[in-house]
């Protein structure tokens, strides 16, 4: 008679304003509780070790960093490291140097499409506050195998668009204040795990990937559709991930974006032309003064010379004008550009 199987693995993601919680989180798990729980966050190297030291002095488990190789154990927190993404496979926490996903490693995404994949129903996913949506898909492939998705409650959290975005991506089974996670893992650890459910077939590809698993076109075409977009990071093609929940891309090298982030890259692009504009009218106005002062002083040659700097300048102005406008009549729907 086969074992009845029970929720054990539970993996948890946030970013901005996730150390608070997390810090009341562990302190308020109860040391006995049958479950390995892992943790990722956007933490910079330089605060690893910090976070690290905090969250290990109030956790009544053991709580360490994640190790490549190591044995997955009962009654332990594990923490993601800098620039590994965090991932389980094989009942073995592994370390992988695939790409950024969201331009971030580690991100929330990868760890838990391990855990979706190797554990399918005894998996619980917890998304945290945070900016953007890394954690969204994770969350949706998690349900989609079977597990439990927890989301703390948009109106509690420091930052509400990683929280939002998980809302819209899953129909989660619980959403919770901080101050009432802990209780609510707690409860869930040890029930029942439901039915183990087909994985989707993207799945065991996008791990890989994060495992840093060379990627390729024709792979990359088995789960996703060529668009017209670019990557950021490496400027190739960025391919539709076929029935992605939120909306994500990928290149050929293995980079992995939701369409949010792509328009938060693309606004911060937009921006920075706008200021390099505004600089170079700037500088035009400045050699311009600068040659009508040396015409009034008889400095013809050196008047020349900033005369022809000046419609240089004005050449770059105009270019940053067009591509700045250019990008405003893309970002308004049909309906105010016929206006």
């Amino acid at each position: 008679m086969a074992t009845e199987a029970h929720k054990d693995i539970v993996v948890i993601g946030g970013s901005l304003g996730s150390g608070p919680v997390l810090k009341q989180l562990v302190a308020d798990l109860p040391k006995d509780l049958p479950a390995s729980i892992f943790i990722a966050t956007h933490v910079p190297t330089h605060g690893a070790d910090f976070l690290s030291d905090v969250l290990s002095s109030r956790s009544a488990l053991p709580l360490t960093r994640a190790v490549d190789g190591q044995a997955i154990e009962r009654g332990h927190i594990y923490l993601a490291v800098p620039d590994r993404h965090l991932l389980l496979i094989d009942g073995t926490i592994r370390l992988g140097e695939g790409p950024r996903e969201n331009m971030t490693r580690p991100a929330v995404d990868p760890l838990f499409r391990s855990a979706a994949l190797s554990y399918g129903p005894r998996a619980i996913g917890v998304v945290l506050t945070g900016m953007l949506n890394d954690g969204a898909s994770g969350l949706h492939a998690i349900k989609s195998c079977g597990g439990t998705a927890v989301v703390q409650h948009p109106l509690d959290a420091q930052a509400d668009q990683m929280p939002l975005a998980a809302l819209q991506a899953t129909e989660v089974d619980h959403v919770a204040p901080a101050s009432r996670l802990p209780n609510l893992i707690a409860e869930l650890v040890g029930s029942r795990a439901g039915p183990a459910l087909t994985p989707p077939p993207e799945l065991e590809l996008e791990i890989r990937i994060a495992a840093g698993a060379r990627l390729g076109s024709a792979a990359l075409r088995e789960i996703a559709t060529p668009s017209a977009l670019s990557c950021p990071d490496c400027h190739g093609v960025l391919s539709e991930v076929d029935g992605a929940h939120p909306l994500r891309f990928r290149c050929q090298i293995g980079h992995s974006y939701t369409a949010e982030v792509l328009a938060s890259r693309a606004e911060e692009v937009n921006e920075a032309v706008r200021i390099a504009m505004r600089v170079m009218e700037e500088r035009v106005t400045l050699v311009e003064r600068m040659a009508a002062d040396a015409r009034q002083t008889g400095r013809t040659a050196v008047a020349e010379l900033y005369e022809s700097r000046a419609e240089e300048y004005r050449g770059y102005a105009n270019t940053l004008r067009e591509a700045a406008i250019a990008s405003l009549r893309l970002g308004k729907d049909p309906s105010e550009q016929e206006m």
